[in-house]
């Protein structure tokens, strides 16, 4: 990331075309069904999607769900279990201190937004990072971009610690982390032209010579799919989804290795969100970029991460590759997520299916449960919930659940799996004959080795 400036400096662009702002062509006029249908006029014909909108028309089912619409243009992104990783974070801690009032401000308190999570990001692939809000996705995101310094933790990039480096040797970093942000309307400085917003990151890590950024800017623009001639105009005169390409041609700009998406197309239409993944797809393939991307919409999430992880309340509960997570989720919050994910085709038939409701509100970050921090909405509780912290256990060859008590819906076991290994009894009191086992140190990646769930023994493929 690069910093803006609040008030815009003079970008002189040597032999710059002036722009002549013209109206964009203009779309057929009439009924949306025959317009889709049959398009006239240039513009409706080059409008995303208008074909295949005209097909379901045509064949008169129900209207595209999200990946249909996106599954016209690119299929779902494929995990390379072979590739390295570029990203391993390893017990990543942000807390943020409560001051008191008055005149003495103490710290009375701290916010523990994220609580030791770890996971790896692959070179050229996706992680997803799923939850409700305040689970601590976006403090993650913002924490390996090295917008906020962490409490404690490990993020290694490469042979860097990205946690312990100060700001000015995190400086030529800054090339290869980039991050698109949530809101594309704040995002975005009203005040600035596209030109300077795109053109800022070239500017300031001297990639390109001054008289070729102009160039540059455009050939970004139309990577992107926006028109290059637009480069003086201001962020107002773009729509919500040009705005969200404009802050990836933007972090796009350096060429990063590392991509934090943060939630890119929450605020954005379902084709305008079709658009834009299938559009950071073809921008992965083409230039190799990983990307870290966060979200709550678990259809995009499907779609665009061959690898997934659920946090709640600061720690990750459950990380598995797709099919794992979302054929075969084996922690209760997990379930419960995936059961609100409405289902298009489900209610063109008119069936329903089951949802799983919580119970009660997401505890305070500033005095979490103790224990398993799901426990006290969790249906499948016991005592060894509120004893013991459940470990982040490898129980599949890419999948790690965090549960005392991990299976399939409606099907989890009666005593806690992780008694033994935890060296304590099935209420969470110390055993004496027992001793913990070294397996249940939770650390990124995954072992060759994990914990089989139906003969409660340790084995391999």
């Amino acid at each position: 990331m690069t910093h803006v400036p609040d008030h815009p400096e003079h970008v002189d662009y040597p032999d710059a075309p002036e722009d002549t702002h013209e109206k964009p062509a203009p779309f057929d006029q009439g009924n949306n069904r025959d317009l889709m249908a049959d398009p006239q006029s240039d513009a409706t014909q080059r409008t995303s999607l208008a074909k295949h909108a005209a097909a379901a028309v045509a064949e008169e089912g129900p209207p595209l769900a999200f990946d249909e619409q996106v599954g016209l243009a690119n299929a779902a992104s494929v995990l390379d279990p072979d590739a390295p990783p570029v990203l391993t974070v390893e017990n990543l801690k942000m807390y943020f201190p409560v001051k008191s009032g008055g005149v003495i401000r103490r710290t009375v308190g701290q916010v523990q937004a994220v609580d030791g999570v770890s996971f790896q990001v692959p070179r050229g692939g996706s992680l997803g990072l799923v939850g409700e809000s305040g689970c601590g996705k976006s403090t993650t995101g913002r924490l390996i971009t090295r917008l906020y310094k962490p409490t404690g933790g490990s993020m290694r990039f490469g042979d860097d610690d990205l946690a312990t480096m100060s700001d000015r040797n995190m400086k030529p970093l800054r090339r290869e982390v980039q991050m698109i942000f949530q809101d594309p309307y704040s995002s975005l400085n009203p005040r600035h032209t596209v030109g300077a917003i795109v053109g800022t990151p070239l500017r300031v890590h001297n990639v390109v010579p001054r008289k070729q950024i102009l160039t540059r800017v455009q050939e970004l623009l139309e990577v992107v799919g926006l028109n290059p001639e637009h480069y003086n105009r201001y962020p107002n005169e773009f729509s919500g989804g040009q705005r969200q390409r404009i802050g990836i041609a933007r972090a796009l700009a350096l060429q990063p290795k590392l991509m934090v998406a943060d939630e890119p197309v929450s605020a954005l239409d379902v084709s305008i969100q079709a658009q834009v993944i299938n559009l950071l797809q073809d921008l992965q393939k083409e230039f190799d970029i990983a990307f870290l991307f966060i979200a709550h919409d678990l259809a995009v999430v499907r779609h665009f991460c061959p690898e997934v992880a659920v946090m709640y309340l600061g720690k990750i509960v459950e990380i598995g590759d797709r099919e794992s997570i979302y054929s075969a989720p084996r922690h209760p919050y997990t379930q419960a997520l995936l059961s609100a994910v409405p289902d298009i085709k489900q209610a063109a038939t008119g069936e329903r299916r089951d949802r799983i409701r919580l119970e009660g509100d997401v505890p305070s970050p500033i005095n979490p449960p103790s224990g398993c921090r799901f426990r006290t909405r969790c249906p499948i509780a016991q005592d060894i919930c509120a004893k013991h912290e459940p470990p982040l256990l490898q129980i599949g060859q890419r999948h790690k659940v965090a549960c005392h008590f991990p299976g399939p819906l409606g099907k989890h076991p009666t005593e806690p799996l992780t008694a033994r290994l935890l060296g304590v009894d099935n209420d969470g009191n110390p055993d004496p004959g027992a001793s913990p086992s070294a397996d249940v140190v939770s650390k990124p990646g995954y072992d060759d080795t994990w914990f089989d769930l139906d003969s409660r023994t340790f084995g391999r493929a």
